[in-house]
């Protein structure tokens, strides 16, 4: 088999890149080491910025976001048993959307199979070749059958965990990390939200998040110990931690009900660099891992989609390299940032277990000053609703 482009990753990273480049006339194939339900059972994101709204009505993908999503104008931090509403939209001009990663994939992945584009599903041990050559090809085994594509490029949105970087020699890509020493233990519920936007909460027994999917599913969490392990969260003792996180106003509107998902994720930003390799690129956790509390990690991805999909598309269609020369540039600049403000909203928010009483009375002055001052109010609201690309 022969195609323009390998796709590695039916992620909402690789769907979306599949779908822009179909657009346009761009060949190009998925490739997805697991079966298309447990894509869609991957519980994740649900904050879009302004940008990745926008892009995804460029593939052609809006309509049920716009008809079910929940555009938000501000959010709340709350410390100091009080709220304090960040106005997103009044500081920028701005939204964000609120819209489940899981509703994304799902739209992306209905709109790939009405346009007859190929995915592969449960295809095993799939590896780039030759990347570094004009000529690169991918091979992988379905029902015990190996298959060969040959392409002009690949794009590795296989995750953290996927074979794209690993296919990278070590010496030629260097790696930045930092471990947070706590994790968010998050639960789904389908209760209506306790507020109509997002509560980000500071409080002296560790931070907490209010936030939702839709008007009838709530998505809540709590720091807790990288010790801590579900079977010792029962649905009471969480609900009980969340309502001592937040003010009391905020604590008396939660509905509290069963839940039907329990996890807890280790909180760490991670960078790779470069993001390309010949013919081969590096998008979204593939190359970068963010803390969730600035919700960019989503959304990052889809501007690596942004700046990959218009450089192959500039190559096509214009038959000139410079875009896709500049991809990893491009991309890390506006990476960076996000980590940026990734970690600070988290050191900002969180209550770590190596801090004195010097770096507390910081944090809360850190705090004070932002929902008192319009221009810190303004810089984080820039960054929350996203960068330009």
């Amino acid at each position: 088999m022969r195609t323009q482009v390998v796709i590695i990753g039916s992620g909402p990273s690789g769907l979306l890149l599949g779908q822009l480049l179909a657009n346009s006339g761009i060949d190009n194939v998925i490739l997805e080491r697991v079966d298309r339900n447990y894509v869609l059972g991957r519980v994740r994101a649900g904050v879009l910025e302004q940008g990745m709204v926008d892009l995804l009505d460029e593939a052609g993908v809006g309509a049920r976001m716009h008809a079910e999503g929940l555009p938000h104008e501000g959010i709340s931090l709350a410390f100091d048993n009080r709220r304090h509403r960040i106005d997103l939209h009044g500081l920028t001009g701005k939204r964000v959307m609120v819209y489940g990663q899981t509703e994304v994939t799902h739209d992306l992945m209905d709109k790939r199979e009405a346009a007859g584009l190929t995915t592969v599903y449960e295809a095993k041990n799939v590896q780039p070749h030759d990347f570094d050559t004009a000529s690169p090809f991918v091979t992988y085994e379905k029902d015990g059958v190996t298959h060969r594509i040959d392409c002009d490029f690949i794009a590795g949105c296989d995750g953290f965990h996927g074979v794209s970087r690993k296919s990278v020699p070590q010496e030629a890509i260097r790696t930045y990390e930092r471990a947070y020493p706590f994790g968010w233990l998050g639960i789904l519920a389908e209760v209506p939200p306790a507020d109509h936007e997002l509560i980000y909460a500071n409080h002296p027994r560790g931070f907490a998040l209010c936030s939702m999917r839709s008007e009838h599913r709530s998505r809540y969490y709590v720091q807790c110990s990288l010790d801590d392990k579900i079977e010792d969260w029962s649905d009471e003792r969480f609900w009980d931690e969340l309502r001592r996180r937040l003010p009391k106003e905020a604590a008396e509107r939660v509905t509290t009900g069963p839940s039907f998902e329990k996890s807890i994720a280790p909180l760490r930003s991670f960078v790779a660099e470069p993001m390309q390799f010949g013919r081969l690129s590096l998008v979204g956790d593939a190359a970068h891992i963010v803390p969730p509390t600035g919700a960019k990690g989503l959304n990052l991805a889809a501007s690596d989609v942004r700046y990959l999909y218009s450089g192959l598309r500039e190559y096509y269609l214009d038959k000139s390299s410079v875009g896709l020369d500049a991809y990893s540039g491009k991309a890390l600049s506006r990476v960076w940032k996000a980590v940026r403000f990734s970690w600070w909203m988290t050191t900002m928010l969180h209550r770590f277990p190596d801090t004195d009483a010097f770096g507390q009375r910081i944090q809360e002055a850190e705090l004070d000053y932002l929902v008192h001052s319009q221009v810190a109010s303004a810089s984080l609201a820039e960054n929350y609703v996203g960068l330009p690309y």
